[in-house]
């Protein structure tokens, strides 16, 4: 245990953030370099040795929270890391971009403000990476055997880096030009420095993992084609069919998915172009959609120059407390200000776009809503609410709703589908076909970037029990696991 009046000395203090002024003129990690070592032992302190640890419930890794917390108060860094490492591949990007599902059910935060464990974890991995404690891992023998993995996002990161490990000789596939799926072009460089990505997959290289950017599972190569090639394949697509809006007007010019807009700000940090194709400078801008990616797109359009920025959100502003109905340890629906919305803008609840309007040369300039309540159960337009807000620039972020189908990957492969429109598999998270797994997001649906991992992990044991009859491999979540909640 860390200190047991930890929680009864010790206010909760998170990570501080630079004055809004200042990191809205670069696109560097909001947060304030180095604030945290000062404050964190003291919040490590905080975990209380509560006997049974629930932060393991809301956790789908099974993250060791009460360990990790212990060294990191005693300043034991080495052990800290060590313990983190043990249930989670890649510690920087949870603890930077994790909503923290394991802090929901901190036992603390039944009638305190719970633990930070997010900024712990960070502190951590940062420290570690900074004393050398994060070296590669390669193999001492090889199986012989070949594993291609689509795509490069968080799930099929860790299903590489554990099939590496266990000895198999690992190809990764991405579509894309660089490394890092949706955390290289879905995340701004505001909420995580791609450097993080880098250096990782710096050591997967020199631990064995092969990558093979530019080839598109589907169109470039027949997917056919690479089951022959290989002994197994593990299919981590995510789930990139965005939802769309079919209103009138939604095919001018300026209305985009998010997906369309957020990589080209990111391609700009890369030095692919001076400055984005799409760009929110001197405009309108309205974000459809209240969650983390609309989130995103606001930052972004602040950093750009936005003349206004307009979050739209269709659901009602949720509680800035725990609701009857979502009791403590489940993860509650609460009413978020992030890093974004701290720098400005405007978030309107309770409404639903109706229609587009442009000008002559068909490009958006109005955005027509109504505001929307409950009726029997369903969201019914409020009659006398419709106006009409500015809007030269529309974002999308609205969710996605399953896997890429136009590639051709799940017809060539033949894959069944779900209910939900899923990639199908079963307890070893293997498709129809033998041989070929799912994990993250294409199998489970949108979920948190700790459930990608997690599931990463637990395909990867899949995969080296076929390939080898047995694993040893940890598998933390089954495919029919879900998050904490009611």
């Amino acid at each position: 245990m860390a200190d047991p009046k930890g929680f009864l000395n010790h206010g909760r203090e998170v990570a501080k953030s630079r004055p809004v002024d200042v990191r809205l003129k670069d696109w560097n990690e909001v947060y304030v370099p180095g604030s945290l070592l000062p404050i964190i032992s003291k919040q490590a302190s905080r975990c209380m040795d509560c006997g049974i640890p629930f932060c393991h419930n809301g956790c789908p890794l099974g993250n060791l929270i009460p360990e990790w917390n212990d060294y990191a108060y005693r300043e034991d860094w080495t052990s800290a890391s060590e313990r983190l490492h043990a249930t989670n591949n890649f510690p920087e990007f949870t603890g930077r971009l994790c909503p923290a599902p394991c802090e929901s059910a901190c036992v603390l935060g039944i009638n305190q403000p719970a633990v930070t464990i997010k900024n712990v974890e960070v502190s951590i991995i940062d420290k570690a990476w900074e004393g050398g404690d994060v070296a590669a891992q390669a193999p001492e023998r090889l199986s012989g055997k070949t594993v291609a993995v689509i795509g490069s996002g968080p799930a099929g990161l860790a299903a590489a880096q554990q099939l590496t490990r266990a000895g198999h000789t690992v190809a990764v596939y991405e579509r894309a030009d660089r490394i890092g799926g949706l955390l290289r072009y879905g995340i701004p460089e505001f909420k995580m420095e791609k450097r993080h990505i880098n250096r990782r997959i710096e050591q997967m290289r020199a631990e064995g993992t092969r990558f093979r950017t530019g080839i598109e599972i589907g169109r470039d190569l027949k997917a056919t084609d690479l089951r022959r090639r290989y002994d197994a394949v593990v299919i981590a697509a995510g789930a990139t069919t965005a939802r769309d809006l079919p209103v009138p007007g939604r095919e001018l010019k300026g209305v985009y998915q998010a997906m369309e807009y957020l990589p080209l700000a990111n391609k700009v940090q890369e030095g692919d172009f001076v400055a984005p194709p799409v760009t929110a400078e001197g405009k309108h801008v309205v974000v459809i959609g209240g969650g983390d990616t609309g989130a995103d797109c606001v930052g972004t359009a602040h950093r750009q120059g936005a003349a206004s920025v307009t979050q739209l959100e269709i659901m009602p502003r949720p509680g800035e407390d725990r609701s009857p109905g979502q009791p403590w340890p489940t993860f509650p629906m609460l009413y978020k200000v992030t890093s974004a919305h701290e720098e400005g803008g405007e978030r309107v609840y309770s409404v639903s776009t109706t229609h587009f309007e442009g000008d002559e040369h068909g490009n958006v300039q109005w955005l027509h809503l109504t505001e929307v309540e409950f009726i029997d159960g369903r969201l019914t337009p409020k009659p006398g609410t419709e106006r009409k807000i500015p809007a030269q620039l529309v974002t999308l972020a609205m969710g996605f709703t399953g896997t890429d189908r136009d590639n051709g990957l799940v017809d060539q492969f033949g894959l069944d589908l779900d209910e939900r429109g899923n990639i199908a598999r079963d307890a070893d998270f293997q498709t129809n076909v033998p041989g070929v797994y799912v994990a993250g997001d294409a199998g489970r649906g949108q979920s948190l970037i700790v459930w990608a991992i997690a599931e990463g992990r637990s395909a990867a044991r899949g995969v080296d029990r076929f390939l080898t009859g047995a694993s040893d491999l940890p598998a933390p979540i089954r495919p029919t696991d879900r998050s904490l909640m009611v």
